[in-house]
């Protein structure tokens, strides 16, 4: 009789529409160096340019997810062993703070959060918006949920037109495993 293989654990990554989402393929690559297996679930406006969604699919060996799955569908990937939201915009972070579950991506989140899923998020916010008291009250209630925070990035490219440094290695160790 032959052992079960262990199953690697599958790690969802929400990526929501922010420019610094184009470089999403440096936080698939950490998580797979880790032993990770990753699907991806985008809002439905990064889907409209904001990361290369080929090379994410050839990277990943799955298609991204975006729209909801009709009923009697399979499910196209297994139950996450933990969820990264990178980058996580203001509106993504206040709708499912509110428990507003209008996309895949904002069900996904608050389904994971009542399933005790653990959950990072890498803010990419800008300042002027980080500013409004209903996000800071966003953030407060995801935090104490259990959700776990990032540095936040505002997102601005520096004045040589760069982009600024994203912690996305840094999602992995706030999410644990590996």
């Amino acid at each position: 009789m032959t052992e079960p293989t262990a199953r690697k654990p599958f790690l969802y990554v929400v990526v929501c529409a922010a420019g610094i989402a184009a470089d999403v393929s440096k936080l698939i690559t950490a998580a797979q160096e880790r032993d990770w297996e990753v699907g991806v679930i985008a809002t439905p406006v990064a889907m409209n340019g904001f990361f290369d969604t080929a090379a994410v699919e050839a990277q990943t060996g799955r298609p991204i997810r975006s729209a909801w799955r009709t009923p009697g569908e399979p499910r196209p990937f297994p139950a996450p062993d933990g969820v990264v939201v990178a980058p996580a915009t203001f509106n993504t972070v206040n709708k499912w703070a509110a428990g507003i579950a209008d996309t895949l991506a904002l069900g996904t989140l608050c389904e994971a959060a009542g399933l005790g899923v653990p959950i990072a998020v890498l803010p990419c916010v800008a300042d002027a918006l980080a500013a409004h008291p209903a996000y800071r009250n966003s953030i407060e209630r995801l935090w104490g949920m259990g959700v776990r925070f990032g540095e936040p990035c505002a997102g601005e490219p520096g004045q040589d037109g760069g982009r600024p440094d994203f912690g996305w290695e840094r999602a992995l160790d706030l999410v644990g495993w590996g």
